[in-house]
């Protein structure tokens, strides 16, 4: 297995919208493996593969207080969502050390395929439900502090280019 590179906010490759993916092959298996130890890695949660430069619709996921109950999902989608909201505070690997409150709905339903290529669907709600929505909106090309005021985005933004000068001055 192999770690792969997180892109970092603001990054122009983390606002490429994901492909479905055709088929769940080997190539497809060897991406999810790769996700889940860059994930566990981090560590993280979550992990798009948009957020790996790969612009194909597949997630992991680990919620689980152990790390150890990998989910993955091939071509998500949400098919529900509840009427009610829930703010929770979230964080991203490709936004590290920054952490804002953002709103979505407490409840959702998703429809995907599993790592074998069979369909599925899951309803979800507290962490899961606000970790789905997070990846997917990485799918779509967006990232979690564009849910955020424009003065917060820039300021993150300005951080964020500030420490990859930093980064490339240190080698």
């Amino acid at each position: 297995m192999a770690l792969l590179t997180v892109l970092c906010y603001p990054d122009s490759r983390l606002h490429k919208v994901a492909k479905p993916v055709a088929q769940v092959d080997a190539r497809i298996k060897k991406i999810v493996a790769d996700m889940a130890d860059t994930m566990y890695e981090a560590p993280g949660v979550g992990l798009a593969a948009t957020q790996v430069d790969i612009h194909e619709r597949i997630v992991v996921i680990d919620v689980s207080d152990e790390q150890n109950e990998l989910m993955v999902f091939i071509n998500p989608e949400i098919v529900w969502t509840s009427s009610e909201t829930k703010s929770w505070r979230e964080g991203c690997l490709s936004v590290p050390e920054f952490y804002d409150e953002v709103e979505r709905p407490a409840e959702i339903r998703v429809k995907a395929l599993d790592i074998d290529g069979k369909e599925f669907e899951i309803e979800a709600d507290g962490s899961l439900a606000v970790c789905l929505q997070h990846e997917l909106d990485h799918l779509q090309g967006k990232v979690f502090v564009e849910y955020l005021s424009i003065f917060k985005r820039t300021r993150i933004s300005q951080k964020m280019k500030k420490r990859a000068k930093e980064l490339i001055g240190q080698r």
